[in-house]
C-alpha cells in the first residue's frame, strides 16, 4: 500500500508518520505539496505525509492547498488518500475539517470519506458520536477553551455537519463489532464518522476502507489511529521488516522550544530539569532586544551538553488574551523560528525538541527543511525525525502540545538518533 496523507498541521503529520513506522510501514513527512522530489519512502509501499499549515487558515485557502497536495500524491501513485486531522477534532463551525474533506473528495471524483478521530493509544475514543479525551467528553476537557478552536460540543457529527454541504453520518460502535463487511455496507455518501474504542475497532474500520477501495472511490479520514490501523492491515502476512533506524546525528547541542499552552506541555515544563529561559512576547513587540538577549544566552552555552529550554513567559494563553491571538502567534512563531535558525546555523545545534503545532511549523519553515525521515517514537505520536537544514543534518522531535508524558523533555533524548 502507498498511503498518501494530507495533514492539517506539522505535529499531526509527525504523529501519523511515527505510528505508521511503528506499525511496520516506512514513512516520510513532506513540508508542502511535493514538487518533483521523491515522495514515497520505497518503490513498493510506504506512507508519504504532506504536512500543511491549514488547520486555522481560511476555509478557502485550506481547501485549495489540500486539493493540490492530494492531486500531487495521486500523481506519485498513491493507492489510497488519507485526510489527517486532530484527534480532538480541532475546528470551528466554518471548518476546516469539512472543507478539507470536501476538497480531497472532489479530487477523487466525489469520493466518500470514512474514518474517526478515535486514537486509543492517545486516550481518544468515540462512542455514539461523542468524542472523549482521557475519558472526558471533549467539551468538558481543556480543549473547551482552546484559544483558536474552542471545542464546546463533544458530538463529532454535530461538529462536522455545519462545515460541509455533503451528508454526514455515523456508524455506531455496535455496528463496528459486526465486522468490516457490515461496516462497508453501512457506508453511504459524503462523510462517514465511525465510533471506535479499541485498536481492534480501528482495524475493523481500516479493513472496511480497504474493502470499499476495491469497489468505489473512498478516502480514509481521521486522526492517527485509523492511519496506523491501515498500516497494520497492509503489512499483515508480509515478510518481517527491520525496525527503522535513523542515521546517527553527531551531538552538538540540544535545545527545546516550547510554544504550546496545553496542559501536557505545561507539566513537561514544570518537570524539566535543565536550564529554562523565558521569552517575553511583550518585549518582542518592542523590538530586537529580546531576541538579542536570548541569542546571547544560547551563545554562552554553545558547548554545554545539557539541554536548554526556551518557553513563553506568562504562558501563551495570557499573551494571546492581551496581545490578540494573531499578533501573539506572529510574534512567538517568528521568534522561535529565528532562535532555531540561530541555534542550528550559527551555533551548530544538532538536536531540537519543539512543542506545539504552530511553533513546529514555524521552526521547520525557518530552517528551510523540506523532508523528514521518520524514526522511533519517544512517546506515542511523538517520533524522532531527521531533516537537513542547508545540508546540515538535524534531529527533530516535533510534538503536539497535548502529547507526551510529564518527563518527556528529560527522557526523549534517550531515543534520539
Amino acid at each position: 500500500m502507498r498511503l498518501g496523507a494530507v495533514a492539517d498541521d506539522v505535529t499531526g503529520a509527525c504523529d501519523l508518520a511515527g505510528r505508521v513506522v511503528e506499525a511496520g510501514l516506512p514513512a516520510t513527512v513532506l513540508f508542502g505539496a511535493p514538487d518533483g522530489e521523491r515522495v514515497f519512502p520505497s518503490d513498493d509501499d510506504g506512507c508519504a505525509v504532506v504536512a500543511l499549515k491549514i488547520r486555522t487558515v481560511s476555509a478557502e485557502d485550506a481547501a485549495a492547498h489540500a486539493a493540490d497536495a492530494a492531486r500531487r500524491l495521486l500523481a506519485a501513485d498513491a493507492s489510497l488518500l488519507y485526510q489527517k486531522y486532530c484527534s480532538t477534532f480541532d475546528s470551528t463551525p466554518r471548518g476546516n475539517i469539512g472543507p478539507i474533506g470536501d476538497a480531497i473528495a472532489s479530487v477523487v471524483g466525489g469520493a466518500v470519506t470514512v474514518g474517526t478521530p478515535a486514537t486509543p493509544g492517545s486516550a481518544r475514543t468515540q462512542y455514539a458520536g461523542t468524542l472523549f479525551v482521557d475519558g472526558v467528553p471533549l467539551a468538558e476537557s481543556p480543549l473547551r477553551d482552546h484559544p483558536l478552536t474552542p471545542m464546546r460540543d463533544s458530538n463529532v457529527v454535530r461538529l462536522l455537519a455545519p462545515q460541509t454541504r455533503a451528508d454526514v453520518s455515523l456508524v455506531r460502535w455496535e455496528d463496528v463489532q459486526q465486522g468490516p463487511e457490515h461496516v462497508a455496507r453501512l457506508v453511504g455518501e459524503g462523510h462517514v464518522l465511525t465510533d471506535g474504542l479499541t485498536e481492534r475497532d480501528l482495524d475493523t474500520i481500516a479493513a472496511s476502507v480497504l474493502r470499499l477501495a476495491g469497489e468505489r472511490a473512498v478516502i480514509a479520514a481521521g486522526a492517527a489511529g485509523v492511519g496506523t490501523a491501515l498500516a497494520r492491515v497492509a503489512v499483515q502476512g508480509s515478510a518481517s521488516r527491520p525496525s527503522v533506524q535513523l542515521p546517527a546525528v553527531p551531538p552538538a547541542g540540544r535545545l527545546i522550544l516550547a510554544g504550546s499552552a496545553s496542559a501536557a506541555t505545561r507539566e513537561q515544563l514544570d518537570t524539566f530539569r535543565g536550564e529554562k529561559h523565558l521569552l517575553d512576547p511583550f518585549a518582542l513587540a518592542e523590538g530586537e532586544a529580546e531576541l538579542d538577549r536570548l541569542r546571547s544566552i544560547l551563545s554562552a552555552r554553545r558547548h554545554n551538553p545539557v539541554p536548554a529550554l526556551v518557553a513563553v513567559r506568562g504562558g501563551v494563553a495570557r499573551v494571546q488574551s492581551e496581545l490578540g491571538p494573531e499578533r501573539a502567534a506572529q510574534l512567538i512563531e517568528s521568534a522561535f523560528a529565528e532562535l532555531a535558525r540561530f541555534a542550528v546555523h550559527e551555533l551548530g545545534t544538532s538536536h531540537l525538541i519543539v512543542a506545539g503545532g504552530e511553533t513546529s511549523g514555524a521552526v521547520v519553515t525557518g530552517l528551510g527543511i523540506r523532508r523528514l525521515l521518520v524514526g522511533a517514537q519517544a512517546a506515542p505520536g511523538v517520533p524522532w525525525t531527521l531533516g537537513h537544514a542547508e545540508g546540515r543534518p538535524v534531529a527533530l522531535l516535533l510534538k503536539s502540545g497535548n502529547f507526551g508524558g510529564a518527563t518527556l523533555f528529560n527522557d526523549a533524548w534517550e531515543t534520539a538518533p
